[in-house]
């Protein structure tokens, strides 16, 4: 069990999209639903009130067995994860990647940073994230933009106010607006304020939670959020303890959070230890035949466009677009494209 193919497991949302991850895995027409966002390598569940009878949902499972990866790591997750990871995090990968598909502006919403989550939620792990755009929706009522972070002048006591008179455009007022566009990359701290604007495609790696706070009641498409579902079961006075309120101009919220990638043969980096010791992202293209080797750490692929093989010294299996694969520790995969690959790689925390 060196390298693993997963499923793609969809993940039910209070926002509407999807559209686009569907087409990419060749259903023509897409469908925007309640379930615009694909979940990869995850060990982590889905937190919806109202579908506490839905088990196991957004939890990866291996495409031969239909086993959860969760319990397949668990029986061995030392081998698996590797020595070093397995004796600082346990049986976690430490580490949850969604590809996410917006068909309208997310609710503006916070996650809270380690310490938070260990106070409210008893968590060891907060929600650092980070967007890397893939692309955007034609026929979008405007460009594609994130907001993030609060400008300079917004504290608690106001941030409350505008939140019990749900007075949105002052909401969003309060936020720094960004346009993006394919391959930028943002790294969200725990605590920062935030919303994706509609239209964006893009692939989010985060911490392995999946704590959202949100100040908006109802959703653009008019879904009423409950309020366990705005505040996660901690209450309101709690959830506006976790917000950030440093805020700043946008070009600093820009130059704070908008990473620049670096190239280093077929991988380019766009997320290291030096940006956060959450994670890791990089992009692999790979025209011809490469050997990727996990030395004593697994690691995940997501495959973008191409196909080809991957094989290490048992098994070989054929990869396409849209697959992903969860590589153990210890294993030498060695990819061979049939048709130019590109792929985002991802790892777990810092050891």
């Amino acid at each position: 069990m060196c390298i693993i193919k997963l499923t793609n497991e969809r993940a039910w949302r209070t926002y509407i999209g999807g559209k686009l991850i569907d087409e990419f895995h060749g259903k023509i027409p897409g469908n925007d639903s309640h379930f615009p966002e694909e979940w990869i390598m995850s060990l982590t569940e889905c937190r919806n009130a109202g579908r506490e009878d839905v088990k196991n949902e957004g939890m990866s499972r291996d495409v031969l067995t239909g086993r959860l990866l969760s319990d397949i790591i668990g029986e061995d997750a030392e081998k698996l994860l590797g020595t070093r990871h397995y004796e600082k995090f346990g049986a976690s990968t430490g580490v949850l990647i969604k590809l996410i598909d917006s068909a309208e502006r997310l609710s503006v919403q916070v996650h809270p940073d380690k310490e938070k989550a260990k106070k409210y939620f008893g968590s060891a792990y907060g929600k650092t994230e980070s967007w890397h755009i893939l692309g955007r929706r034609e026929g979008t009522k405007e460009k594609p933009c994130i907001y993030l972070g609060f400008k300079e002048g917004v504290d608690k006591k106001l941030w409350r106010e505008i939140f019990d008179s749900q007075d949105i455009e002052k909401m969003l007022s309060c936020l720094n607006r960004i346009e993006v566009k394919e391959g930028d990359t943002y790294l969200i701290k725990g605590g920062v304020p935030h919303a994706i604007g509609e239209g964006c495609l893009l692939i989010e790696v985060q911490e392995p939670t999946d704590y959202t706070l949100r100040t908006e009641r109802v959703t653009e498409s008019v879904f009423k959020i409950a309020d366990v579902m705005c505040h996660q079961g901690i209450g309101f006075d709690n959830m506006m303890d976790c917000f950030d309120y440093n805020g700043m101009s946008l070009s600093d919220t820009i130059g704070a959070y908008r990473l620049t990638p670096r190239e280093n043969g077929s991988e380019t980096m766009l997320i290291d230890y030096s940006d956060t010791n959450c994670f890791k992202l990089s992009e692999l293209n790979i025209e011809n035949e490469e050997t990727l080797s996990t030395e004593d750490v697994f690691f995940g692929l997501y495959i973008l466009k191409g196909s080809g093989k991957i094989e290490d010294a048992g098994s070989v299996t054929e990869i396409k677009a849209g697959d992903q694969l969860f590589v153990s520790a210890g294993t030498a995969a060695k990819i061979t494209a049939t048709e130019k690959i590109k792929a985002a790689k991802f790892s777990g925390p810092m050891i």
